[in-house]
């Protein structure tokens, strides 16, 4: 019943909406897909473990979506300071017979309960982000499980109960840990000290778990049996649901989440937004997704000459850099859940053209944001988007596309977890300061920098697809993995290996040690003096199709994978 009430709610919601961006001018569709892919499908993840969940799925006859909750159960049990059940997630979803693209939208909302002025004390300042993340008030209604029976009830093909057992099976037998999680369960993190977080990752012995240890949850076990045998109400109503309000109203800022609130979750199913790019449509989630940031700064590359220059080029970095700051600049004043963000004005060529020729072979000062058409005015923004996220893209035998960014915000989300999962603190995401179109207020989606990616050639036929986890940082390293593959000609394994570089305001954060000496001292003469970033590192998994074979790729900062299987034909 609950996946029903989904569907049709979501399907009276995408009726009424009005495109989010002009119509794309296309040739007619051409052939198919070449053959030598017709028999193959793909995944990459962020886990091994995550990726052979997807892959047995495949196997048994099952499509991209149906192999997407197996690979999302999965990633929340073995990467939880990621992604989980008790977050959100935004999925682009392409569909080989239609060539159409459409995005479900998991994201989660705010209680009913909650203001704007929540996360400011007594005398009106911003609190701690420590204090906030481990609040009760941190977390909004988790949106994943949501999202993920919507869109396997409109597309998958197996039953959804057969698409956990990888997850409880692993939950139950136990996995190992490694290195990537061990530093978070250990690492200078507020959540890291959260009584949740403690618990659960015991050694027994007075200590934590390290690498290589085997680690069990029988709680998730548990959960994960009734969420297939259920649907999502497993999670949404009753016990679980129950269980989830106690946690949040326990501690001294308890949160405002109800039954209610949790019973009356929504997915949204909307139409994605798609750009051109030199030979290719990029198609990406609409606001509140940051994809039109993405599209935007692409677009401006568009006019830079950073495609001949290549990636041995320090001009071509700081040309890239000024390009982000100017697309940072615009996002953080424009995009949020709110009804007049000027989609259109900020990818009208014009505007896109005129902001483009700011970009120099030098940096200036930090960037204002821009006037596009149809923008009302730009927005002061205090929203500090700490990243705790993955991504993984999933191509089955028949060409159908999965392109997911999932996450619980920070590092184990609020550290408080349920019936052996961690719930969000997506509420952080929100502005602090209750001014901007990312203001708290009941129902709304915080913005997000989440912007999975599917890419088409010009007749709609599927090209790639990619993402990456990171917050702020997301449209950086998509980006340069774009003009990596795109712009550089460069295998995708070895674009997504290029430096990151994150320039937004006055800081150029990024892989300083990952730049050659002579072309970072070129760069700071040039007034992009790259520092260590802080927080997460880039997770970009993705796949190009070339000449019928697919050329993957899984980001070698993180433990993950991807793989390329020949699937049997019954």
């Amino acid at each position: 019943m609950m996946r029903r009430r989904l569907v049709l709610l979501a399907a009276g919601l995408l009726a009424a909406c009005a495109p989010v961006a002009p119509p794309q001018t296309v040739a007619p569709p051409a052939a198919s897909a070449p053959s030598s892919a017709d028999e193959q499908a793909f995944v990459a993840a962020a886990h091994p473990l995550a990726v052979e969940a997807g892959l047995d799925v495949l196997r048994r006859g099952g499509n991209a979506v149906d192999a997407a909750v197996a690979v999302q159960a999965m990633l929340g049990l073995v990467e939880p300071q990621s992604s989980g059940l008790g977050g959100g997630a935004f999925m682009v979803y392409y569909d080989a017979a239609t060539r159409g693209v459409t995005v479900y939208d998991g994201r989660e909302t705010a209680p009913a309960g909650a203001t704007p002025d929540m996360f400011l004390d007594a005398d009106g300042n911003p609190l701690p982000f420590r204090t906030a993340v481990l609040s009760g008030r941190a977390t909004g209604v988790p949106g994943a499980v949501a999202m993920l029976a919507l869109a396997q009830h409109d597309r998958g093909k197996l039953a959804w109960r057969d698409l956990f057992g990888s997850a409880e099976r692993t939950a139950r037998e136990g996995f190992t840990v490694t290195a990537r999680l061990e530093r978070f369960v250990h690492g200078p993190y507020p959540q890291a000290s959260a009584p949740d977080v403690v618990r659960y990752f015991s050694d027994g012995h007075g200590g934590k778990v390290r690498a290589g240890d085997t680690l069990r949850n029988p709680a998730y076990a548990a959960f994960v049996q009734r969420l297939a045998a259920e649907g999502a109400d497993a999670l949404y109503r009753g016990a679980t649901a129950a269980r989830i309000v106690a946690r949040l109203h326990e501690g001294a800022l308890p949160g405002s989440m109800t039954a209610a609130d949790l019973a009356g979750y929504r997915p949204v199913v909307r139409q994605a937004l798609c750009n051109g790019y030199r030979v290719y449509l990029l198609c990406a989630p609409p606001p509140p997704s940051s994809g039109v940031g993405l599209l935007q700064l692409m677009a401006m590359i568009e006019h830079s000459d950073i495609a001949a220059r290549g990636p041995d080029d320090a001009v071509a970095w700081v040309e890239y850099a000024e390009a982000s700051r100017l697309m940072y600049a615009d996002r953080d004043a424009y995009v949020g859940d709110v009804p007049n963000v000027p989609v259109k004005g900020l990818l009208d060529p014009a505007y896109v053209a005129a902001r483009a020729a700011l970009i120099k072979d030098r940096a200036g000062p930090p960037p204002s944001a821009g006037t596009p058409p149809g923008a009302i005015v730009a927005a002061a923004d205090a929203t500090d988007e700490v990243p705790g996220t993955s991504h993984f893209v999933i191509i089955d035998g028949d060409g159908n596309a999965v392109s997911m960014t999932t996450t619980v915000e920070s590092y184990f989300g609020s550290g408080r977890m349920v019936d052996g999962f961690f719930l969000n603190n997506q509420m952080t995401d929100f502005s602090f300061v209750p001014t901007g179109p990312n203001a708290i207020a009941p129902g709304k989606r915080p913005r997000s920098s989440m912007t999975p990616l599917v890419i088409l050639h010009r007749d709609r036929s599927l090209a790639g697809a990619i993402g990456s986890p990171g917050g702020n940082a997301i449209l950086a390293y998509v980006s340069k993995a774009l003009i990596g593959v795109i712009d550089w000609g460069l295998p995708l394994q070895k674009a997504v290996a290029l430096p990151n570089l994150v320039a937004r305001g006055a800081t150029f954060a990024g892989e300083e040690s990952r730049f050659p000496p002579a072309m970072r001292a070129e760069m700071a003469r040039r007034g992009v003096e790259v520092r260590a970033g802080s927080g997460e590192d880039s997770g970009l998994h993705g796949v190009m199709i070339r000449d019928g074979r697919f050329d993957g790729a899984a980001d070698p900062r993180r433990d993950g994978v991807a793989r390329t299987i020949t699937l049997e034909r019954k």
